[in-house]
C-alpha cells in the first residue's frame, strides 16, 4: 500500500538558504521510505501564506494549493526550528490556517484531516524541543490529525552554542536510532486507511450512552 507524506519546513530562511530543519526532515523522510512512504518538503516561507483561519484568504493566497497537497497526502510532518523557546512564527501560521478544518466537517462531524497521521520534527541550539513538540502536536490533534506513539523527533545543540544541526558531519546516534517514529507512523496510517474513523454519528453516540449506562448499573451492584 503506497503512502505519501508532505513535510512543511517552517524555517525562517527563504530558499536556497541552508536549513537545519531541512536536514532533519530529509533524514526523517529517508527513514519513512523504508516503510514504503514517499514524500516532498515544502519550505513554507517561500509561499505567500496569508494570515487567517479560513481555507482561502483571497487574492494572492498560496494556502489553497498547499491545503490540497496536505489533504492529498497520508502523512503530514511539521518541521520547526526553536525560536525563543517556541515554534517558529512560520509554523504557527501553517497551524493557524488548518484551524479552518474545524468548520469543514462532514455529516458525521469528521474534519477533512480525519484518518491522516501527523508528526513533528524540531531542531535548534537552544532549549525548548519538548515545548515546541507539545504545541505542534496538540494543535495537529485539535484540527483532526492522529499522532503515533513517539510522534516527534528532535535535536537540540548546546545552549547558546554556535553549532547547528546542519553543521554535523554525521547524524547523532540518538536521532538515528529513533526508528519507532517512522514505523509507528506508517503503521498507524495503514490502520487509518483500513478502517475509517467513525466520527460522531448518532448511532455511535447512542452506543456510547448505552455502554456508560451499563457500567453505572454494574457499579451500583
Amino acid at each position: 500500500m503506497a503512502l505519501t507524506a508532505l513535510a512543511f519546513n517552517c524555517t525562517l530562511k527563504a530558499s536556497p538558504g541552508p536549513s537545519s530543519t531541512d536536514k532533519l526532515l530529509r533524514e526523517l523522510l529517508d527513514a519513512l521510505s523504508e516503510f514504503g512512504v514517499t514524500g516532498d518538503i515544502v519550505r513554507a516561507v517561500d509561499y505567500n501564506i496569508k494570515p487567517g483561519v479560513s481555507s482561502d484568504e483571497g487574492k494572492g493566497d498560496d494556502w489553497p494549493d498547499l491545503r490540497r497537497r496536505i489533504l492529498a497526502s497520508n502523512i503530514l510532518i511539521i518541521g520547526s526550528p526553536i525560536w525563543l523557546g517556541q515554534p517558529s512564527s512560520v509554523a504557527k501560521r501553517v497551524l493557524e490556517r488548518m484551524d479552518a478544518f474545524l468548520g469543514e466537517t462532514d455529516d458525521k462531524g469528521r474534519m477533512p484531516s480525519y484518518g491522516k497521521v501527523a508528526i513533528a520534527a524540531v531542531v535548534g541550539n537552544e532549549d525548548g524541543a519538548h515545548h515546541v513538540a507539545a504545541e505542534v502536536l496538540q494543535a495537529l490533534l485539535e484540527v483532526g490529525f492522529s499522532a503515533p506513539p513517539g510522534g516527534v523527533t528532535y535535536w537540540v545543540g548546546e545552549a547558546m552554542g554556535s553549532v547547528n544541526y546542519i553543521d554535523l558531519k554525521t547524524t547523532p546516534k540518538a536521532v538515528a536510532d529513533w526508528t519507532p517514529l517512522a514505523s509507528n507512523t506508517a503503521h498507524l496510517d495503514v490502520c487509518s486507511m483500513t478502517k475509517a474513523i467513525p466520527g460522531s454519528a448518532e448511532r455511535h453516540i447512542a452506543g456510547a450512552v448505552a455502554l456508560n449506562k451499563k457500567r453505572r448499573q454494574r457499579l451500583r451492584v
